[in-house]
């Protein structure tokens, strides 16, 4: 484990803007960051959680959007039961 503790947006998004990092991205990034940091393997900083977690529940909450569209479309084709 290193000593120096990671910032967690600034990993995750690196030099760019967050709207420039793919949803996808931002998840799987922030699965290895948050299971280092349970496991003892990481040390993260300390944020606020509108400084650095708002980019993980911003891609999460686009992911469940997404996901209950889909949800939407199959039952709509489906049909009434």
């Amino acid at each position: 484990m290193s000593d120096r503790e990671l910032n967690f947006a600034r990993e995750i998004m690196g030099s760019r803007s967050y709207r420039d990092v793919p949803d996808a991205e931002v998840l799987k990034e922030a699965e290895r960051l948050l299971d280092g940091w349970m496991s003892g393997e990481l040390r993260m900083e300390r944020p606020k959680i509108y400084d650095h977690y708002a980019l993980l529940l911003l891609a999460l909450t686009r992911q469940v959007r997404t996901l209950e569209a889909r949800v939407s479309e199959l039952e709509a084709a489906r049909g009434p039961q």
